[in-house]
């Protein structure tokens, strides 16, 4: 039983924000902390909830010091630093403090649930699957790492009190978050070394995932990537695989037309989907509507139902988002941040528009990240005709000597690359005598998005 009022710390998080909404429409008393306002933070005030930003002790709610404990809970993210005095005050006198997964698990536990995980893929592939349900009129709630273009929002609120509701999670490897689920079914999307800085080696992730799905019950199903061959699941749980050309599940006869991957679906029963119109461009958003596709049919949707979903879905904010599609000019936004990723991404950019010269603005996120992957980006920013490198925006992290933008730029194996400052990326941009252009990174990238869109319009 959850206590009747939630302060959360880092309300202005992707994944916090959902949670906080959740609880706000079920008719908690929500408040909560963030250290700057955002676009998010002031869809929260909107809706009802108090935001605070400042992280001393006397901004902390008066109602949250004066109810009993017991009827409070504190929720944190690890983002939160120790130095924040009103965490430490909460902590030293003994209120109930948890993660937001933990809080999220114990929501999954009364629910069927399916957990969407994987190293790249998964929030695309958790909204796209939440609004196939929620466009069949199904009793959905989502938990998304990303805002819903449909929808607007990060959460989907169904009616949980009813035996016919499905919660579906975007289930977070970082920080072993995922682990606090209960899920039913699980699909993943990939796995490959990551957050380095949290698990050390590719060996822990997948052994992290691999936990995840021991978590199914017996009568739980799997969805696999096809590649993926280093995870199983115990005998009892029926496992099916996806892929282009390949698995239980395939996509077949693609080919790309006028900005839409169209291909045939077919599924481990027989079912066929023919002429698939994807609304996302990529090969990888193709193996993700696969999954997103196979799980409907899987809890009942029609053939009908499910390519109406599909085909009406509108993606998610900040990724291969469209800003400005003109005779001239091409802009678009991508949250990609590992080299894999970018990969896909530039390969994407490539098959939409194989005649043009495509330039990339990168920022790279993090040391860890950046240190650890360096070949690795160097040899995936390299697939672009040019590129030029933002700053390293270290988010939570502590300098770290020689690990920079400049390091980055070495390793990039052709010569069209430099370097722009923040200050001067708006100049630039108006100077841009190209067609496509694309920002990608996790930092304070999207900052410049509305900018650049403005002057390439």
């Amino acid at each position: 039983m959850l206590p009747s009022y939630i302060y959360f710390l880092g309300i202005g998080g992707i994944g916090m924000s959902a949670l906080a909404r959740w609880f706000n429409a079920n008719g908690t008393t929500v408040t909560g902390y963030d250290k700057t306002e955002t676009e998010l933070t002031k869809t929260l005030e909107s809706e009802g909830i108090q935001v605070m930003y400042n992280d001393k002790v006397e901004a902390l709610p008066k109602e949250l010091l004066t109810l009993p404990k017991d009827d409070v809970l504190i929720v944190f993210t690890p983002a939160i630093p120790s130095s924040h005095e009103g965490f430490q005050y909460l902590k030293s006198n003994g209120y109930t403090i948890k993660k937001r997964a933990e809080v999220l698990g114990i929501i999954t536990k009364a629910s069927f649930t399916i957990g969407i995980a994987g190293t790249h893929g998964k929030t695309t592939t958790s909204s796209m699957l939440s609004h196939i349900l929620k466009s069949a009129n199904k009793n959905v709630s989502a938990f998304l790492g990303g805002i819903a273009t449909n929808y607007g929002t990060n959460m989907l609120l169904g009616d949980s009190s009813k035996d016919d509701h499905i919660v579906v999670v975007e289930a977070d490897e970082f920080d072993r978050s995922f682990l606090q689920l209960s899920p039913n079914i699980i699909g993943i999307t990939s796995c490959e070394a990551d957050h380095l800085d949290i698990y050390g080696t590719e060996d822990a992730v997948f052994e992290s995932f691999q936990d995840f799905i021991n978590k199914l019950p017996n009568d739980g199903k799997l969805f696999l990537e096809h590649k993926i061959n280093r995870l199983t699941a115990k005998k009892e749980v029926l496992s099916y695989f996806y892929g282009i050309n390949d698995g239980n599940a395939q996509a077949s006869n693609l080919e790309v037309k006028n900005g839409r991957f169209y291909f045939d679906a077919k599924f481990h029963e027989g079912t066929v989907i023919e002429q698939v119109a994807l609304p996302l461009p990529g090969f990888h958003n193709v193996e993700n509507a696969l999954l997103a596709m196979s799980i409907a049919l899987e809890v009942g949707l029609t053939i009908e139902e499910v390519k109406n979903g599909i085909e009406s879905y509108k993606g998610v904010k900040r990724r291969f988002e469209k800003w400005v599609e003109t005779e001239n000019s091409v802009y678009v936004d991508d949250y990609a941040h590992h080299p894999t990723e970018i990969t896909t991404f530039i390969n994407s950019l490539k098959a939409l528009y194989p005649t043009e010269k495509i330039t990339v603005v990168f920022q790279p996120h993090l040391y860890s990240r950046t240190s650890d992957f360096a070949d690795g980006f160097g040899e995936a920013l390299s697939l672009a005709d040019e590129i030029w490198l933002l700053p390293l925006y270290p988010a939570r992290e502590e300098f770290v000597e020689g690990v920079n933008s400049e390091m980055l730029l070495g390793k990039i194996l052709h010569d069209n690359k430099r370097i722009v400052q923040d200050e001067d990326l708006l100049n630039e941009i108006k100077a841009f005598d190209g067609k496509v252009i694309a920002t990608v990174g996790a930092g304070n990238i999207d900052r410049f998005i509305r900018d650049i869109a403005d002057i390439l319009s």
